[in-house]
């Protein structure tokens, strides 16, 4: 029989104290991921459900309304609330703009949005090929015009 032990009752006690550490060491170990991996199942099972609709908040006095996105869109800024799908839709029709990037007007079954008056204005009053197509000239310009036969 192999006894890999030591043959003294003192060095005996020291490996027992040695061992003896490592398993409270170890059981501490053990008890305290046991204690996060509880922790981390109740905070999945208490955590509010997210919200279907919110809206992006902007700055400065009262905070109004910038943005509306679908629930859980990426792009959404930190300065956000929870709306309701009704609220989303009166935002969304009272000009507040929708995002690009999940598209709310598409999920809330939105065709014609307003367009936001100001954007319009500044659109139209752009030079040249700045301004969208919708509003250039349809009609050639008289210098353009083809002369009739004199």
């Amino acid at each position: 029989m192999l006894d890999d032990l030591p043959p003294d009752l003192g060095r005996l006690h020291a490996l027992r104290v040695w061992h003896a550490m490592w398993l409270r060491r170890i059981d501490d170990k053990i008890a305290a991921l046991q204690k996060r991996e509880a922790e981390q199942q109740h905070g999945r099972q208490v955590r509010p459900a997210e919200p279907e609709w919110c809206v992006e908040l902007g700055i400065g006095d009262g905070r109004p309304p910038a943005e509306v996105h679908v629930g859980g869109c990426y792009a959404a800024g930190k300065r956000r609330r929870p709306v309701g799908r009704d609220e989303a839709r009166r935002l969304l029709a009272s000009g507040v703009r929708a995002c690009s990037h999940c598209q709310p007007d598409t999920a809330l079954d939105i065709l014609d949005l307003p367009t936001h008056p100001v954007l319009a204005a500044t659109a139209a009053d752009r030079p040249g090929p700045f301004r969208s197509r919708s509003l250039q000239r349809t009609r050639p310009s008289p210098e353009q015009a083809a002369p009739d036969d004199q």
